[in-house]
């Protein structure tokens, strides 16, 4: 995914821009977004991000029906066994004192006998189907052939209407910001120029800034063929270990052809030369915003780690910095203590409540606006000895360019008063 990709679409300069930046994906109107897709887009949301919740509320449930019917049936099959026992007992019960056989109880008559024998096949017919419902989930989320490319290609995932609601929705737009030199780079000219040097702008890391505390910004771009098919092209997210406690994402996610965020996975994909997206800044970034103490609703924040630098001079990679305007604003959170954001890191999982429209795992609608920067290439030479140091390099050049793109187009999109922390 290179800058020639994008270089080569469809381009529009507008006035109320700034200087040097294109328009490639005009927002659509307001007024696009229907009530259709609104439906669209709040029951996806309640089914898809909501779906920790109700996924593991239906295992709970199953489990608790299962376990619920099993006990009926345990205790309707030793009320059939303990008839002849009982019937016996009360026979010799006739010997005994009064006193006594009042204390017995009668046997079961034959009517009682057949009821009881058929609550029992009832109640172990249905914890039968209750198992095997539960197991089928169970297995269904932790393994499943449904779960890989082809079936998305097959199904045809990228063109579903249900995206069409989102972007409109979101009001999704994408600017190319290319500086007022209107170069690319400024390492673009000697890279072209060295006939020595493998040109590989074509497999560039998309970088997305910033995280979210849900990452809308990397999933617009890769999932909606209406989202990439102008500006990016197809590429690969890179996501958390995490996502896979979410069933719904984690198997959208295998059909967009999603890599694991380990630096292994990362790594064997760039070596197949495989076009990659990833939102760098991930669990630490989610928690550097408001309403963290010290961090106003206004502040933005990112936070972005030297692994994917090192990764892109390892595999000589250039990378696209890409920062999305209200990417932070769709859900809201709930700021719990500090031990809690600590564990969050220790386990890689964001352990955070929060929360959308009424109080639903639905996004509060928010233009997302993508500005696409500089390409930061890797130098020339890249010395082993040297990785660290020309990592931070690269790194320092990326914070740099999102700071720039930033407070260049923050006016345009009404966040005059927004800075970073």
């Amino acid at each position: 995914m290179s800058t020639n990709k994008y270089y080569g679409r469809r381009r529009r300069s507008s006035p109320l821009l700034p200087e040097g930046v294109d328009i490639i994906v005009e927002s659509p109107p307001f007024e696009a977004c229907s009530i259709m897709d609104k439906f669209l887009v709040y029951a996806s949301s309640i089914i898809v991000v909501g779906s920790p919740i109700w996924f593991y509320g239906g295992i709970i449930y199953l489990f608790r029906k299962w376990r619920h019917y099993r006990e009926l049936a345990t205790a309707a099959s030793a009320k059939t066994n303990n008839t002849t026992t009982s019937s016996n007992n009360y026979a010799t019960s006739s010997g005994e004192s009064s006193q006594e056989s009042s204390k017995k109880q009668p046997p079961l008559s034959q009517e009682e006998i057949q009821q009881s024998s058929l609550d029992y096949e009832k109640y172990q017919r249905l914890a039968k189907r209750y198992c095997v419902a539960l197991i089928t989930v169970i297995v269904l989320s932790v393994w499943g052939p449904h779960r890989s490319r082809k079936v998305g290609e097959f199904l045809g995932v990228r063109k579903w209407r249900l995206w069409d609601a989102w972007l409109n929705y979101v009001g999704y737009t994408v600017l190319h910001d290319k500086g007022i030199e209107g170069q690319a780079s400024e390492s673009r000219t000697p890279r072209m120029n060295n006939p020595q040097v493998v040109d590989n702008d074509n497999d560039a890391i998309l970088a997305f800034v910033p995280h979210g505390i849900f990452p809308f910004a990397l999933a617009f771009s890769c999932l909606p063929q209406r989202g990439y098919e102008e500006t990016w092209g197809v590429f690969r997210p890179v996501v958390a270990t995490a996502t896979k406690l979410f069933p719904l994402v984690r198997t959208f996610i295998a059909w967009m052809g999603g890599i694991d965020a380990s630096r292994s996975a990362v790594s064997s994909a760039l070596n197949l030369s495989d076009a990659v997206g990833i939102a760098p800044g991930g669990i630490a970034e989610m928690f550097e915003t408001y309403p963290k103490s010290g961090f106003h609703r206004n502040d933005e924040a990112f936070r972005v780690r030297n692994g994917i630098f090192k990764l892109a001079l390892k595999h000589n990679r250039p990378i696209v910095p890409i920062y999305c305007f209200g990417a932070t604003k769709m859900l809201r959170r709930v700021q719990l203590p500090a031990f809690i954001e600590n564990l969050s890191r220790i386990l890689k999982i964001s352990l955070c409540v929060f929360f959308g429209k009424l109080g639903l795992p639905i996004p509060f609608r928010q233009r997302l606006m993508y500005v696409m920067g500089k390409t930061i290439y890797p130098p020339l030479d890249i010395e082993s000895g040297e990785l660290d140091q020309q990592a931070q390099e690269m790194h320092h050049r990326f914070c740099d360019e999102i700071m720039r793109i930033f407070e260049n187009n923050k006016d345009h999109y009404g966040w005059g008063n927004n800075q970073f922390d």
